[in-house]
């Protein structure tokens, strides 16, 4: 009866024993608990205000694009959800150096993996950041040309002349050399044209010099130049230089090719075909033909 009566003692001590301790547990997680879920709240607001600050800052900065704000608010954001996480687990005694190092393999993992696509992703970063073309600018990269839609982080989209559509990855675009057709205000051309040997080369010159500077889309700083380019086989071509607005330097010089030909045509200024002179031997089987040059014989 006596050994009865201890082992009650003793079973009833130990049961006492396990209460104590599962209620300790209990109150030091009940604070972790509290702790993590505070944590949570205060990680999810902050990182809330975070993103909204970062986003409102950047866009103080004049030209700044906008999905570079929303790129570097939400890189902020997650960035800081990361860190509470992090925290949290620690609160329940989680050993959180071997989640970092796990994290970090993860990621350079995921980096190897999408190698391409993370470099799609720097590049779109600097063409958003230093602006080499924008949307609405006419350009020309390599085999890519075209006016420019849209900029993304991982791909730019193009409209072509003929109204064709283009996908072009950042990192192309980055790592060739871009032609801006619209980016400056004043673009120039050389308008070429050839004459016959026979006919006077002032007059060509004045005639074009005058329908030129007559325009009012040409430019009179710089003014316009007319001189002789090249003297050729069988033509003598002529150049005037001439500066526009970029917006109207397509139509002017289409205006203009046709207004110097009407012109020449009214004065008998001829604008010669290629020319070649051909000389029969007599009494010869063969016939030497020479270098193309100016002559009565044409063919």
């Amino acid at each position: 009866m006596e050994e009865l009566q201890l082992r009650t003692a003793e079973m009833m001590g130990a049961g006492q024993a396990a209460l104590n301790q599962a209620g300790t547990i209990a109150v030091a997680y009940s604070f972790s608990i509290v702790g993590a879920v505070v944590l949570l709240v205060a990680g999810y607001v902050v990182a809330g205000l975070a993103e909204r600050s970062i986003y409102a800052g950047l866009g103080r900065f004049r030209g700044f694009d906008e999905t570079l704000r929303k790129f570097f608010s939400k890189v902020a954001r997650y960035a800081l959800l990361v860190l509470v996480g992090v925290t949290v687990l620690a609160q329940f005694g989680v050993q959180t150096a071997s989640i970092i190092a796990a994290l970090g393999a993860i990621g350079l993992a995921i980096g190897l993996a999408l190698q391409g696509t993370l470099q799609n992703i720097a590049a779109g970063i600097m063409l958003l950041a230093l602006r080499p073309f924008r949307v609405g600018e006419t350009i020309d990269a390599g085999n890519v040309s075209g006016t420019i839609q849209e900029i993304g982080l991982f791909a730019t989209e193009l409209k072509t002349g003929d109204g064709l559509y283009v996908l072009a990855p950042n990192s192309q675009l980055w790592n060739t050399p871009v032609t801006n057709y619209s980016r400056n205000s004043q673009r120039a051309n050389n308008f070429a044209i050839r004459i016959s040997y026979d006919d006077d080369v002032d007059e060509a010159l004045a005639i074009m010099r005058d329908i030129v500077t007559k325009d009012e889309r040409v430019l009179t700083e710089p003014a316009p130049a007319a001189y002789v380019e090249q003297l050729g086989e069988s033509a003598i071509q002529l150049t005037i230089r001439y500066w526009t607005t970029t917006a109207s330097w397509w139509q002017a010089q289409l205006d203009f090719r046709k207004a110097v030909k009407r012109a020449f045509d009214e004065r008998g200024i001829s604008i010669p075909l290629p020319q070649r002179e051909i000389r029969y031997v007599r009494g010869a089987e063969t016939m030497a033909t020479s270098e193309p040059q100016r002559g009565d014989a044409r063919q």
